[in-house]
Parts: structure tokens; sequence; C-alpha cells
């Protein structure tokens, strides 16, 4: 994560050298001095075609200009023509090369024509002309930034900063960097002598994440319902109720998430969160409904059906319905293992063998077929080696239990079937050693709770690095 999508500021803050502020000090005489000025007023005013037809002319009379050169790339980048403006604004640098801002506008060209390594060099070269200008400092950050050279940007942030300590928008980078490298307590300070400049919601909510990055539950919690209550946006929400999710304050949890849900009904990390709130709590019927409802709104994106198939198995009352939504599924994303694997558990769980309508064979092959796609799933090896236990096949289970458990040694339930399948086929040494790791590993073993916070801890950062979709 570099800079967080909740802010409305660009990631890169290039500041134009202004056009109007450089007179042609060597134009030839008044005259063409009086059309240069004509272009700057059309320049300043929009009118950018206008501004290029009397500049290109300009060129003609006076081709060594550097302030004809540098307006005239200006205009062409006014118009998004950056490819045009390239060659011009490359002149104007060779012409006046000690100019921080003409650089500055080369950088910003060079940016934009994907040509980084270029840029990079030119915002160097204008911070080094020009060391004591809040400007030049802060582009070459926000360069870095943009590049994902975090520790790289931070110098220049803080001297940009020192430069102008009023400046919201470089202090927020610059608490936002520390953060990102781990300096906590520098971007604490950083964002409290902002908090004394302008009370935002984002500073709450960016303090948030550096007391939960800290350790400090309650600190964090406080700050998040400060940036909720000044501006209860869906990602301000978001993250108050995900604060209280993580640390299994349950009760408020549901009642923000469930504002929440009425304020965003068409945001769907907002719908899983309140699913995962209520499952936890276990309230399993409204979870399932809440986790639908979340399906529904982005059927692709993976990332809800994990909670629905959990809150499934404790809730099997509306099967036809996740189903459906694991069909789907199955059929948007055909060669998703997963999407497979939940296919086929959902058909499974809640009928078992009592029900007639259980098509076990079916069963069989979307986890076969789940398998084909990803061989290193061990739940695809696990459930079937329950499906052939189930059927009393103990010698095609044992190897689907082995090779579950050399993908994820940690499957507790697998040791006790594997243990269970070799009493069967009657190797009683092998059983005893399967069950002794078994109960082992249940006296010691993490509790349920836990796995259940290590998935919900997943999502919540991974939702607030993708808030629109995408896993």
């Amino acid at each position: 994560m570099l800079i967080v999508n909740r802010s409305t500021r660009p990631i890169l803050l290039i500041l134009l050298a202004c056009a109007s502020a450089v007179p042609v000090h060597a134009s030839r005489d008044q005259g063409l001095d009086r059309e240069f000025q004509t272009a700057v007023a059309q320049y300043d005013s929009g009118h950018y075609a206008e501004a290029a037809a009397k500049l290109e002319d300009l060129l003609h009379q006076v081709p060594e200009s550097f302030e004809v050169h540098e307006l005239l790339g200006l205009v062409y980048s006014a118009q998004s023509q950056d490819a045009i403006a390239n060659p011009h604004l490359e002149k104007a640098v060779r012409l006046n090369p000690n100019s921080a801002p003409a650089r500055t506008n080369l950088a910003a060209n060079l940016v934009r024509l994907g040509k980084l390594d270029r840029a990079g060099e030119q915002f160097k070269k204008a911070a080094e002309l020009d060391p004591n200008n809040f400007d030049t400092n802060h582009n070459l950050a926000e360069f870095y930034v943009q590049s994902k050279k975090i520790a790289d940007a931070v110098p220049f942030l803080e001297r940009a900063q020192r430069i102008n300590p009023s400046s919201y928008d470089n202090g927020y980078d610059l608490s936002l960097a520390y953060l990102l490298t781990g300096r906590l307590a520098d971007a604490r300070q950083q964002i409290q002598e902002l908090l004394k400049l302008k009370d935002t919601a984002e500073l709450h909510n960016l303090l948030g994440e550096v007391e939960e990055k800290d350790g400090k539950f309650v600190q964090a919690a406080n700050e998040y319902e400060l940036a909720a209550h000044a501006d209860p946006s869906e990602s301000n929400l978001f993250d108050w109720g995900s604060e209280l999710l993580l640390h299994r304050t349950l009760g408020p949890a549901i009642e923000i998430f469930q504002d929440a849900v009425k304020r965003y009904p068409e945001s769907q990390r907002i719908a899983i969160g309140l699913g995962m709130a209520l499952y936890a709590h276990g309230n399993y019927d409204d979870a399932v409904k809440s986790l639908l409802r979340a399906a529904d709104l982005n059927p692709s994106d993976s990332r809800c059906y994990l909670f629905l198939s959990r809150a499934y198995y404790s809730s099997p009352g509306q099967a036809d319905e996740v189903v459906q939504r694991f069909r789907r599924f199955s059929e948007l994303q055909p060669r998703n293992a997963q999407a497979l694997y939940y296919y086929a558990m959902s058909l499974w769980k809640g009928k078992r063998a009592e029900d007639p309508s259980l098509d076990l064979r079916q069963i069989e092959s979307l986890l076969k077929k789940s398998l084909e796609f990803d061989p290193k799933l061990a739940d695809a090896h696990f459930q079937l080696g329950n499906l052939f236990s189930d059927q009393h096949e103990y010698p095609q289970a044992i190897p689907e239990y082995v090779r579950a458990l050399e993908l994820n040694p940690d499957l507790a339930d697998a040791h006790y079937r594997l243990g269970q399948a070799y009493v069967r086929t009657g190797q009683k040494d092998a059983a005893q050693a399967q069950l002794q790791v078994y109960q082992k590993m249940n006296e010691k073993h993490l509790a349920d709770i836990e796995k259940q916070r290590a998935e919900i801890r997943q999502f919540v950062y991974a939702a607030k690095d993708s808030p629109s979709g995408k896993p």
C-alpha cells in the first residue's frame, strides 16, 4: 500500500512553473514581446489552441528562446499532448539548465510518458538546483512515493515540511511514509502536529492505523470512531467496524456494520464485514444472509465465499440459496480450484448419505477436478479422504489424508481420520501414532477462534488495500 485509497490527493503533486512569471528578456523587439505576452494570456485563460498557434509562429522568429519553448511545452501538456510537448520542454532545459522549474516541468512530462528513470533524474536535479524550495523537495519525494521507494521519499518530505511546517498535504504524506517504514512514534507525532492545524477525519483514521500497528487497540478504536463520526464514509465505517471485529468487540461491531449497510447497501466489503461479525457472534442464519448479499454484489470476488462456507456449515437451513451461489461462482471461474471445492462442499454439507438426492459421484468429481487445478489444496485432499471413508473405501481414503497432511500438518482432524482409516485396515501401530498426534494437537492446538481471527485479519487488511473489489 502506498497512498491510502481514501485520500483524494493525487499521488504525485506536480507543481508546474507559472509561465506568466517568466518574461521574454531576450526578445528582439517589443512587438515579439507583445506577441509572447498575448500567448501567455491565452494560456492562462485556457485558450490553448490559440496560444499554441501564436507560439509556433514565434518559434520561427526566435528558435532559441527558452521562454517560448517552455511555454509551448506547457501549452501542449495542458492539452494532454505530452509527446508533442516533450521536445519543447527538453529544449528549454538545454537552453537554461539551471532552471529548477524547467526541470520540474520536464520531469512531470516524462512521468506522463512513462519514462520514470529520466523523470527521476530531472526531479533530483531540480532539488539540487533549489534545495530550499518546498516544491522541488515535495515533488521529488512524491516521485519516490509513486515509484514505491518510500524510504527514499522520507528525507525530502521531511525537508519540505521543515521549509513549510503548515503544509497539510506534505505532512500527511510524511506521516504515512513514517507509518509504512515502521517509524510509528514519528508518525504519531507528525499527525498530532497536523491535527493542531487541521482536525480532519482522515488524520484520525491514519492515527488509528498507527495505533493499530503499534498494538494499541483501544486508542486505535477511538481514533477510527472519531474519523467515522466526523465523516461517516464507507471507508471510515469499515475501518471502525473492522477494528472492533478484529479484537472481538462483536456487539458494537455488528451495530456499526448494520448502520454502514444502510448507508452503503452496494458495498460488498461492508456486507462481508457484517456477515463475519454475525458469524463470530454466533448468529449464523443472519450471517449467511449477509454473506449471500455480498456474493450477489460481486459474484466473481472470491473473498466472501470462504466466510459463506464457514457460516453455512453452522447454519445449513438456507441450503438451496447457498448452493446456487457456489454453483454460480464455479461457473464464473471454472478453472478456480477453490470455487469447485466450495461448490462440492455446499452440495455435500447438510445432506450427507441419508439424503436420496445426494450425488456422491458429482461431489467426488468436483473435488478431483479442483485438485487438477490446484494439487496442493490440502482441504480438497482431506475432504476427498472423508468422502471415501464415509463409503468405507479406506484404502482410497488413506493416501488422500496422507497428502493433505504433507501439505498442511496442522490439520488435526486429518490426523484423527487417518488414524481411524488405519484402524479399519488393520494397521494398528500407524493408527496409534496418528491418534497420539491428534491428541497432542488437540491439547495444545489453537482454538478455532484463533483460526477465525487469522482469516478475518487477512480479509480486513486486503479489503483496506483494495476496497473496490479485487482481492
